[in-house]
């Protein structure tokens, strides 16, 4: 770590949403998921950067991962699987959390998880939402993950975006129901009152990077609990192909600096110590049932 060893910082999770460029939320209106399988992909090659990058540092980090992914790349799953990382559930093909009814939304969780384990060898126990899409309308979402056997959800993003957003939910981990399971929130600073997005994104290639740098490390010393970052495979691939038919605005934001991203990431994980989700909130996975959000 490059930061004051004198005041060392203490693990955050590094988080890789496993999904291609074509199937994003900005473009379900442009590219079908019927049309997928006709265009060429590029995640493989994009999240074989990444586990070198993450090797080169030294590091391990969680793969939230779409099925539909997975079922056409399984060496890629097992390779994520043998370099020590985690491997969870990004959902099967991408369909937003509030979406489904609870039993459509318990199938695909379900059908995603069985998938993930049979290719990974492993146990699937963490999920992520599409596009953070678990809110106060769909509480149920919660229920419906632990019943497919799921120890921890990181789906809320607790600000307010146009797309989602959970504003007032807990800003650290908390338990959503009588249950067992856990919600771990997305990182967000607070200042004046506000809660502002600093786990990564699009947020992250947009911020100067001393100054998300400056926020992350703020974060981490005033709360004094761990952080969560997170990216697409896409977001280091500048040479994608563009979505021409998709709004203006969505191309600016999926294309924002696409260039610097994979050179920020480097001195992210150079600047701040990472580990795989499950181990870093092992600790706090144990504690007593904190203040629950009721569906």
């Amino acid at each position: 770590m490059s930061l004051s060893e004198s005041d060392p910082l203490i693990p955050s999770a590094m988080t890789v949403d496993i999904e291609d460029y074509f199937q994003v939320q900005a473009f379900a209106d442009q590219v079908s998921r019927a049309s997928w399988d006709s265009i060429p992909r590029r995640v493989e090659a994009n999240t074989e950067r990444i586990l070198t990058r993450f090797a080169e540092a030294r590091i391990q980090a969680t793969f939230f991962t779409l099925g539909w992914i997975a079922e056409r790349h399984p060496e890629l799953i097992r390779r994520i699987v043998a370099a020590g990382h985690e491997l969870a559930s990004h959902g099967y093909d991408h369909v937003r959390a509030d979406q489904f009814d609870e039993a459509a939304f318990r199938a695909d969780v379900g059908r995603t998880r069985r998938l993930l384990e049979d290719l990974g060898g492993v146990a699937v126990r963490g999920y992520r939402a599409p596009t953070f899409s678990i809110g106060t309308h769909n509480l149920w979402a919660f229920r419906a993950l632990e019943a497919e056997g799921y120890s921890y959800s990181s789906s809320v993003y607790p600000v307010r975006h146009d797309l989602y957003g959970m504003p007032h939910a807990p800003r650290f981990p908390f338990r959503p129901g009588n249950g067992a399971l856990w919600e771990l929130p997305m990182t967000t600073l607070a200042l004046a009152g506000r809660n502002l997005p600093w786990a990564g994104g699009g947020y992250f290639r947009l911020l100067p990077y001393s100054l998300y740098r400056r926020g992350l490390a703020r974060m981490l010393r005033r709360d004094r609990r761990p952080g969560i970052f997170y990216f697409h495979p896409w977001e280091i691939d500048p040479s994608q192909p563009i979505i021409a038919t998709a709004r203006l605005r969505s191309r600016l934001r999926h294309r924002l600096n696409l260039a610097e991203m994979e050179r920020r990431l480097c001195r992210l994980l150079r600047d701040f110590a990472w580990n795989r989700v499950d181990r870093v909130f092992a600790a706090e996975l144990a504690l007593p049932p904190a203040s629950a959000m009721r569906s």
